[in-house]
């Protein structure tokens, strides 16, 4: 996602834009609320999500109480068929790059606030219309329903589908295991250097709890795409790159915030504490609020 938005946006803005694709393994569902669908339309303008598969009510079972059920709005698509419409036209990797902006994670030293761990599943689901969140002795449980009856199962922590009462009742079935990943909050330092910016997952992972990842990529691509055009056109490149770390620092910070208050709300036990306390390091270590010689303007940088 942020290497098609960047690509995209640099090549609007005028310049030449080489793609070079990466192995990375696609997450089958992505659940956007309609003010994220309404935002990456923007950006891209076009009609991303044609055909998409429609959420019209969210279950919440938090914290220990009962379950709510609320009215949402939101469509699910899968990352490689946003990507099969986002993908740039655009040329091989060409040598000598004026910038580089990398989305693949490998660079720079990482810094992990939790440890918990997500397994995918693929399910069958009784509505289609009904995606649910759930928080068990330790850890959560997160449905997201396709179309067609099925749809993925997210279990982070140490949360099984049989200490759950309220979305073991919304599965008719499970099918085998589909993966796991990380789902604690992580960031690459440095974020940019001489000719290159890191972007995307190259730059931080979220937790899935947020449902912001995809457009968060997108803003930081909107941000990235700005920083290499304005040091191309002459603006100070360490000034520029500067001004990238602490807007994305701060960010990630405003992430952690809001992912301390579902932690603190979900449960009292050892693992919710565990995850609290490493959320907490995470925000000490953002430390305060900066100051920015830059902001952005539509698609542009200008200097305050």
């Amino acid at each position: 996602m942020a290497a098609a938005a960047a690509a995209r946006l640099a090549s609007r803005a005028g310049w030449a834009v080489a793609w070079r694709g990466a192995g990375r393994r696609r997450v089958p569902a992505i659940l956007l609320s309609d003010a994220a669908r309404r935002f990456l339309a923007g950006v891209f303008e076009e009609d991303l999500f044609r055909g998409a598969h429609r959420v019209r009510k969210r279950v919440v079972a938090w914290g220990g109480g009962p379950a709510v059920t609320l009215e949402h709005s939101a469509v699910v698509v899968s990352e490689q068929q946003l990507l099969d419409r986002l993908r740039p036209q655009s040329g091989d990797v060409r040598d000598g790059a004026a910038w580089v902006i990398r989305t693949v994670p490998g660079g720079g030293d990482e810094h992990r606030f939790g440890s918990r761990i997500a397994n995918v599943w693929r399910v069958e689901v009784e509505d289609d219309s009904a995606c649910a969140i759930e928080s068990l002795e330790a850890g959560w449980l997160f449905l997201v329903p396709e179309g067609g009856g099925s749809g993925w199962l997210l279990a982070v922590g140490d949360a099984g589908l049989e200490q759950s009462g309220v979305i073991r009742r919304m599965i008719r079935g499970r099918g085998a295991a589909a993966g796991e990943f990380p789902a604690y909050p992580k960031i690459a330092m440095p974020l940019g250097g001489a000719g290159w910016l890191g972007c995307g997952s190259a730059a931080m992972a979220f937790d899935p709890i947020c449902g912001d990842g995809a457009a968060n990529a997108v803003r930081q691509a909107i941000l990235a795409a700005a920083v290499a055009s304005a040091a191309l056109k002459g603006e100070d490149a360490a000034a520029l790159i500067d001004h990238y770390q602490k807007r994305l620092k701060l960010g990630f910070k405003r992430h952690l915030l809001l992912c301390r208050e579902y932690y603190r709300s979900g449960g009292e036990g050892a693992w919710w504490r565990q995850e609290v306390a490493a959320l907490e390091r995470g925000i000490a270590w953002c430390g305060g609020e900066a100051s920015f010689a830059y902001r952005l303007e539509g698609y542009e940088l200008r200097r305050i």
